[in-house]
């Protein structure tokens, strides 16, 4: 017997702010602010059949227009997280990817950010989870069911991307620190940490993703104190932007 696996995908995009994501040094004339959009959402319904097998649906999928109305009272507070936290930091920007998983009843089982968010920003991602969580879904179709949005949050200024052979030099055994954060919590298995790298090596703000776990906030939060005490390359112009993965033992 054949499994099919059937999902939706659903894209939000937030723009914020002016400005983009230039090459270095110096950064591009921007569009204004513009409000959330949303952007067509795909999902598969389609059955397939072979001779003599039957295709089975185990998971479920999220109908179109239950992802939007459940989303629909939250957009502005989504695009508020970046909003009213992003302060004078006009390098700070990047891209979310929400994940919800749902219960066959509709409940909300997890909420995560997948490991391609680089926003950078703790505080702006712990929001965005926040809402996240708050959100409501009719029942999925056929089962439990998962989708995700992606959200994109432009900057201001620029910024300067250190590619990952760099970051892993300039971060190098302060990793191991984070170790520490597990003690009174759960740690996760496979985390990227994007953080931003300003003068004289200073970190500037620090965030987290994962496909593999759901980050608890206690560690996350003694993640990112530990993370912002790091000493890193000066990137002697722009603030530098660079990305980890932290896996413990």
């Amino acid at each position: 017997m054949g499994v099919g696996r059937r999902t939706s995908g659903v894209g939000l995009i937030v723009l914020v702010a002016c400005g983009g994501k230039p090459p270095p040094p110096a950064p591009k004339p921007a569009p204004p602010p513009v409000a959330p959009t949303r952007v067509p959402i795909e999902t598969d319904n389609d059955s397939e059949r072979e001779e003599g097998v039957t295709i089975v649906n185990a998971h479920g999928h999220m109908e179109k227009e239950a992802i939007e109305a459940g989303l629909a009272p939250h957009n502005q507070e989504l695009a508020d997280c970046y909003m009213k936290k992003v302060g004078r930091r006009r390098w700070l920007g990047g891209h979310v990817k929400i994940h919800w998983d749902i219960a066959k009843d509709g409940t909300i089982t997890k909420v995560k950010l997948a490991a391609e968010s680089d926003l950078g920003a703790w505080p702006i991602e712990r929001c965005l989870l926040e809402v996240a969580r708050a959100a409501s879904f009719d029942k999925p179709v056929g089962g439990d069911a998962d989708f995700d949005i992606p959200l994109d949050f432009t900057a201001k200024g620029a910024y300067l991307p250190w590619d990952e052979d760099k970051a892993l030099r300039a971060v190098g055994g302060q990793l191991a620190k984070l170790d520490e954060c597990g003690k009174s919590t759960v740690l996760p298995d496979d985390v990227v940490i994007t953080v931003y790298v300003g003068f004289r090596g200073h970190a500037q703000s620090v965030g987290f993703s994962s496909d593999a776990s759901v980050i608890d906030d206690k560690w996350a939060e003694c993640a990112e104190k530990a993370a912002m005490k790091w000493r890193l390359p000066d990137p002697r112009g722009p603030v530098a932007k660079l990305a980890v993965r932290y896996r413990p033992k």
